[in-house]
């Protein structure tokens, strides 16, 4: 596949069984597992022998860098920024103003007037300040979707509507995220509960956010027939987000220590797919092929499919930045190791590491001392996982693009491969 070097042994499912199965487990010292297709449609279970190369590489870059610099010829320069175009960012942030308006203003809770324009300042700070990836996400892919006749105005700028709802959702899950995890900064600015000193407050306008987002619903999509499907989407996606959250904690044991026989690659994968995967990644997309008309089930399914893959990818990113970012790029300052979180670093560590080194690491996982934190990091180093990150990074783009060619019934291309060289070799 694309020219890495596997070992496979067909196992015989069908395509979509398989590609349903589709996971990856890290074996040190850099091999991966997954599984493939072969020609004739059948599933093929592969290893990817990354040692070799692991070993070279590692010599090659024997420092953390923020980003790998491995490339191949397949593969694009790295690309920043989101789908849309500037105009189209600009279109869609035009919009914002009226969703402040529709929720505080529009003939709404005029009798309490302080708490409108508290409101109104929680949606301010919290939901146009990011990189707006799924909204635009959103609006993108309803413009590939939808047919050429069907690109009104109207249309559109309803597709911005509910981008904002998805990113309003998305400021939801940060607020609390950002409390339960005691961050420091958000997008460049304090955190929101540090704001005058809100502290634990701050849970009301978390849950103030995400019920904004069933009034827009119920505004502008009441009448229409895939109302129903895009509420329910909402909702599942938001449970399942928080249970993925709840994943998260109990591995932690709520904060409190890091429970590290808990931190296998199965449950960082679970951890991912439903506290990252399906509300950054699946939510935007299906919404999207909800309103350009796409019903049936198993186109979907496939898109699900491909798109919780993605979400894979751009968490482990997101996990190596955490550690190895630069915070006036990422626009936030890590805090994993202090938080003791179950992270791809801290799994591949201890896959690793030798038992004093784990000794080690169990020693200063979770910690707030500097100190310790610095020693995990160098620990990290030493174990080579900036160079298995950017095998890693490699290798998954490649089989990921390989998914996407693979997916049938009328779904575009394009679609998916627009996603991907926007989060391949991200910087934040």
């Amino acid at each position: 596949m694309l020219g890495i070097a596997r070992k496979c042994v067909v196992v015989g499912q069908t395509f979509w069984q398989d590609l349903r199965s589709f996971s990856r487990t890290i074996y040190a010292p850099g091999s991966y597992q997954f599984t493939s297709i072969n020609n004739d449609g059948k599933s093929v279970h592969c290893i990817s022998d990354s040692s070799a190369r692991f070993h070279k590489t590692h010599e090659l870059r024997s420092i953390p860098r923020p980003l790998s610099t491995l490339s191949s010829p397949n593969i694009p320069l790295a690309i920043s920024g989101t789908v849309a175009t500037k105009d189209e960012s600009r279109d869609f942030m035009a919009v914002f103003p009226d969703i402040v308006r529709d929720l505080t203003e529009t003939g709404r809770h005029l009798d309490i007037p302080d708490a409108t324009k508290w409101f109104a300042k929680v949606l301010q700070y919290n939901v146009p300040g990011g990189k707006k990836n799924r909204g635009l996400a959103l609006v993108y892919a309803y413009r590939v979707l939808v047919a050429k006749d069907e690109l009104t105005p109207e249309n559109i700028r309803l597709s911005q509507i509910m981008g904002w709802c998805v990113e309003m959702l998305q400021a939801h899950f940060l607020v609390l995220d950002d409390i339960m995890d005691n961050s420091v900064t958000r997008r460049g600015r304090p955190c929101w509960y540090l704001y005058k000193n809100l502290g634990t407050a701050a849970v009301n306008d978390g849950i103030l956010l995400e019920h904004g987002v069933y009034q827009l619903l119920r505004r502008y999509l009441r009448d229409k027939p895939y109302y129903i499907n895009v509420l329910e989407l909402f909702h599942d996606v938001a449970l399942k987000t928080t249970m993925g959250q709840t994943l998260d904690l109990l591995s932690t044991q709520f904060g409190s220590k890091p429970v590290l026989e808990k931190f296998t690659m199965d449950r960082y994968s679970s951890i991912v797919k439903y506290k990252t995967a399906y509300y950054s990644f699946h939510l935007p997309v299906a919404l999207a092929m909800y309103m350009a008309g796409f019903m049936d089930e198993e186109r979907h399914r496939q898109a699900k499919t491909i798109l919780l893959e993605m979400g894979h990818f751009f968490q482990v990113q997101d996990d190596y930045l955490d550690c190895f970012g630069d915070p006036e790029v990422t626009g936030k300052i890590g805090t994993d190791i202090q938080d003791g979180k179950c992270t791809w670093l801290a799994v591949v560590a201890l896959q690793r590491a030798t038992p004093e080194q784990k000794a080690l690491f169990a020693d200063c996982y979770g910690s707030k001392n500097p100190e310790k934190v610095a020693a995990v990091k160098e620990l990290y180093v030493q174990l080579g996982l900036p160079s298995t990150y950017a095998t890693y990074e490699e290798e998954s783009y490649n089989i990921i693009s390989t998914h996407i060619q693979q997916v049938s019934r009328g779904m575009p291309h394009k679609l998916f491969f627009k996603f991907m060289e926007k989060i391949y070799k991200r910087e934040c």
